[in-house]
């Protein structure tokens, strides 16, 4: 058979595995439950199977019928803390859910995991499928790097599922595609006084709006205008009381850029700005910045061209959509740091089904009818890289 038949031979299996999945949705780092259910469809299987004393997540290995090169497909397995309101049967009733779709990529995966290994003896090489803990919090990939699971990997493959396009089409661009993610604390410094007498003081809390203010001319005036970035402050807290004049602030906040040489430039613009502002008004004023995740740049030529070509022999040109690159962050960057990779994206979006939500929303459906394709094109990237001369 095919891997196209075979993908729709599996289709009940995938959807039944996703709603599963779905009803247990744990938290970044947690996720006990879901790794030993991955662990008990690979090993159904009879697929050689990888799980950790100290950690979350499961590899599962399928080596192939002739020696070869070694591709890794990824799938990450944590849920939100957001309370579900679907209204599914096979909702979550913890408090967490699969707002993020993580458990179409389980599901997806466990499928390819199924038509790889049926076609294993025509396969020259390995392939590695790692369900990985902790996407949620840009550090859980980590994990597996510094442990050497990765060290014989020449390749991998990720793919997320996306509110944006249209369930049964993929996108699978060139070129750059998520942001990277850093964040930021900056702690203000002043002196307290009466609010009846602020020049007593140095009022932190001025500074911190001053601060906040300022550090947007960094997007104006000194970043590259056709270079994408953005700056978020996204708390401040500080002060003591309605009439006192704060001592002290604090403000957390994100960063984002595609570009490597604009992200490496964003933490020594903004800690001149944040110190010189807060020296002007006799306050004093840290920064803390601390660097998560890398952009994500399909940049490998002869892995978007298998990417492309695997998706247009399965379900021809029209699978294809354009999509514009995305501002958020992903943790797939650590496993491809060291090695080439690409990174697509499938659509679950159908009216018809109320499947209109973002992802992250508690009312995020999926359209499950076209989960199979993502297996089929997963596997096909597999079976053609592993093949390709």
């Amino acid at each position: 058979m095919t891997i196209k038949n075979l993908a729709k031979k599996y289709e009940n299996y995938i959807i039944e595995q996703r709603q599963f999945l779905h009803g247990i949705p744990e938290l970044s780092l947690n996720e006990k439950n879901t790794t030993k259910k991955l662990v008990e469809e690979l090993e159904k299987m009879g697929i050689e199977t990888i799980h950790f004393p100290d950690y979350n997540g499961c590899i599962g290995i399928i080596r192939g019928g002739k020696p070869g090169k070694t591709i890794m497909l990824r799938a990450d397995i944590d849920a939100l803390p957001v309370v579900e309101k679907t209204g599914l049967s096979f909702a979550s009733t913890n408090g967490n859910m699969h707002a993020c779709g993580h458990d179409t990529h389980m599901a997806v995966q466990l499928g390819a995991a199924k038509i790889l290994n049926d076609i294993r003896h025509e396969l020259p090489g390995t392939v590695k499928l790692l369900f990985q803990s902790g996407e949620e919090v840009g550090i859980g990939s980590k994990y597996y790097v510094e442990n050497g699971y990765l060290d014989d990997v020449d390749a991998v493959y990720g793919a997320h599922v996306w509110s944006g396009i249209e369930a049964g089409k993929f996108n699978l661009e060139p070129g750059e595609r998520m942001a990277s993610c850093d964040t930021f604390k900056i702690i203000v410094e002043g002196v307290s006084s009466h609010g009846s007498a602020p020049n007593l003081g140095n009022d932190a809390l001025y500074a911190a709006a001053s601060i906040v203010m300022n550090i947007q001319s960094f997007m104006s005036r000194r970043n590259n205008p056709l270079e994408a970035a953005v700056v978020t402050v996204g708390t401040i807290n500080g002060g003591q009381r309605f009439n006192i004049v704060a001592n002290e602030v604090e403000m957390e906040g994100t960063t984002r850029a595609f570009n490597k040489k604009v992200r490496n430039s964003i933490e020594g613009e903004l800690r001149k700005i944040i110190e010189n502002t807060a020296e002007a008004l006799g306050v004093k004023a840290t920064l803390e910045y601390n660097y998560l995740t890398h952009p994500i740049t399909n940049e490998d030529e002869l892995l978007n061209k298998i990417a492309h070509n695997a998706a247009v022999k399965l379900f021809g040109e029209d699978c294809l959509v354009s999509m514009t690159k995305v501002m958020g962050a992903e943790d797939y960057c650590h496993l491809v740091a060291d090695r080439p990779g690409f990174f697509g994206f499938f659509g679950c979006y159908n009216e018809k089904i109320g499947a209109v939500h973002n992802n992250h929303s508690e009312f995020f459906l999926v359209d499950e009818s076209t989960l199979y394709m993502s297996s089929a094109l997963a596997a096909q990237f597999a079976y053609d890289y592993l093949t390709e001369k």
